[in-house]
């Protein structure tokens, strides 16, 4: 443990006794088991939700199955992209290759379930055998009269966030096929947005409200015909920075639309997210009406979380999220219910994330990049925290410590963006926070 502390020091901040900057963006070191996933995870997380379009695997069947309905994303129509497809690559395709097999895979599933298009996913196991998965792709896009996108990504080229390149660069080849399409005046995209829960339901009906229409989300009940017609919108809201900032600035260069980065979570952002739209189109009639939304929400919100701040004052927590920008929107909502964070990381912040979570956090609040198990372990205990909020490779630490725990994660079944989302959160961290349960565990915590 030592020893992994001293080769990451630069990735470790105390906030007021930390002199140097927090170094990010780096290649996970070697041994630490570090919280990140794979090439392959990253792509899938991201291209998922799109509802209607086949979703095949070409590995082996581990990879669909750890990643079978990964998402919490709910779809209004078509089921199609819960179906986890893989081509189930074994000893023999990889003594003679695997594109035969990979062929008639395509052929076969887009013969029976007539998709919209299809995303072929590449995985460690491709890479080292050499299949031309991009050769395929094209002989069965001209059989089938369809889009088929392959997404590289192989797990050894790097990490989650090159599989969100990977998922962006397959988007890429579609946005902008529909040239037809004319958009309703007051357009937007919203990138990022994956649909847990129901969540974009939630958000289309707050914009709808000011008078701001949606084309597509990119990926949150995701639409092929949507998708292709992305590029007519007028401004793209970037939700999950860390996964589709890359198209979106494609998107700026290429169609020349401007993004603005925006977090759904907790009064502040969301009521920021409003604003900064109505501010972009300079339009005080739809100003006006998200100051009203803003202040109906929160005249009902703000009642409603008292007796949960009641009891949840002075508390601290611990937070480690997949992006920074995410965990900046958690430090904010958890001081909203009197909660402190004494430990905050990410998997993939960069340098103005968490100078911005510096700036949010108390003194002696711990920053970290790329954290591992034991670095988050000894962390949560020394700094004697009562909630860990992250996701599914969190939660077995906080449990084995005796502490309550609170899913942020993309598997998750509760909505927590918006208004509605603040109170579900509030009533969430609540309930695992002062459970009687922990009255029976015997955690050794060294404060």
């Amino acid at each position: 443990m030592d020893r992994l502390i001293k080769e990451r020091s630069e990735q470790i901040h105390k906030v007021g006794t930390s002199a140097h900057e927090l170094a990010c963006e780096k290649k996970s070191q070697a041994g630490s088991v570090s919280q990140r996933a794979c090439v392959f995870c990253g792509s899938r997380v991201v291209l998922y939700p799109i509802a209607d379009a086949l979703h095949l695997i070409h590995g082996p069947i581990g990879c669909a199955a750890y990643t079978w309905d990964i998402r919490g994303a709910m779809s209004s129509g078509p089921q199609l992209h819960r179906l986890s497809f893989s081509t189930d690559l074994r000893e023999k395709d990889v003594v003679f290759g695997g594109e035969p097999k990979l062929h008639q895979a395509l052929s076969e599933l887009i013969e029976a379930y007539k998709p919209k298009a299809a995303f072929v996913y590449s995985t460690c196991i491709v890479g080292v055998i050499g299949d031309d998965v991009e050769a395929i792709c094209r002989k069965v896009s001209q059989e089938h009269n369809i889009d088929v996108l392959p997404v590289m990504a192989e797990g050894f080229k790097g990490t989650k966030k090159d599989g969100y390149k990977a998922a962006c660069a397959a988007l890429s080849k579609l946005v902008g096929t529909d040239d037809q399409y004319k958009a309703p005046d007051f357009s937007i995209n919203i990138l990022g947005d994956f649909n847990l829960a129901g969540e974009l339901w939630m958000l289309k009906e707050y914009y709808e409200k000011i008078g701001v229409n949606i084309i597509t989300c990119l990926t949150g009940d995701g639409r092929i015909h949507e998708i292709r017609r992305a590029h007519k919108a007028s401004l793209n809201m970037v939700q999950c920075s860390g996964s589709m900032m890359h198209l979106a600035k494609e998107m700026e260069e290429k169609y020349n639309i401007p993004f603005k980065k925006v977090s759904y979570f907790g009064i502040e952002d969301m009521s920021e997210a409003l604003y900064d739209v109505a501010s972009f189109f300079k339009n005080e009639q739809m100003l006006d009406k998200a100051r009203a939304l803003v202040s109906d929400e929160i005249k009902e919100l703000i009642p409603a979380l008292e007796p949960y701040k009641a009891k949840l004052n002075g508390k601290k927590a611990a937070i480690y999220v997949g992006g920074a920008f995410k965990a900046i929107s958690l430090v904010k909502a958890l001081r909203l219910l009197g909660m402190q964070t004494a430990l905050v990381g990410s998997q993939t912040g960069n340098k103005d994330d968490y100078m911005l979570l510096k700036k949010l956090c108390d003194e002696g609040t711990v920053i970290v990049d790329d954290s591992n198990p034991n670095e988050l372990s000894e962390f949560v205990k020394s700094q004697g925290v009562d909630l860990f909020i992250g996701g599914v490779k969190e939660r077995p630490i906080a449990y084995k410590l005796g502490i309550g725990f609170c899913d942020h994660n993309h598997e998750r079944k509760e909505a927590l963006a918006g208004y509605e989302g603040m109170l579900n959160f509030a009533k969430e961290v609540y309930a695992s926070v002062t459970s009687p349960v922990w009255k029976f565990f015997k955690p050794t915590i060294t404060p």
